[in-house]
């Protein structure tokens, strides 16, 4: 039978170095303290710790960790959502496709419908542009509507 371990449950994942430790290898590099192998030995990290970090930093020209953001970046960019406000604010009876096609043409932004609908949302726009205005359709009477009508012929009650 196999049993559960009560360790695992108590173990935390490992955490990121801190940026103060990049800076501090950064600069006894710059000094001349000697090579990756012999700085990763004197910090007490890995090798391919000290190459990483160093390979970050030629990349991004910054010493300071860098933020992973895994997925493709969003093309809602502050330029797009002020063309949605502004295109809602003009024109506020668009519908979400005509939306989506204006999007297309004016900023070259292509996207589903779904993804428009979405980006409205976390604009805090929203389909139902007044909510004071009464639903489309005729109204149901209500019961007492219905009564007070019922009362008001011209027809005199029968006493009986």
């Amino acid at each position: 039978m196999y049993k559960r371990r009560d360790s695992a449950a108590q173990t935390k994942m490992a955490r990121a170095y801190e940026d103060d430790l990049r800076r501090k290898i950064f600069e006894a590099h710059a000094k001349g303290h000697g090579s990756f192998r012999k700085l990763a030995a004197v910090f007490g990290v890995s090798l391919g710790y000290v190459e990483k970090i160093f390979r970050q930093r030629q990349a991004s020209g910054q010493p300071e960790r860098v933020l992973y953001r895994p997925g493709p970046k969003s093309r809602l960019t502050p330029e797009v959502s002020a063309r949605i406000a502004a295109l809602v604010a003009a024109h506020p009876d668009l519908t979400v496709a005509e939306l989506r096609e204006r999007l297309a043409h004016d900023s070259g932004v292509k996207m589903s419908w779904s993804m428009v609908r979405l980006w409205l949302g976390q604009l805090g726009l929203r389909l139902k542009k007044s909510r004071s205005t009464l639903s489309s359709g005729t109204r149901k009477q209500t019961a007492s509507v219905a009564k007070s009508s019922s009362g008001v012929s011209g027809k005199p009650r029968r006493s009986g």
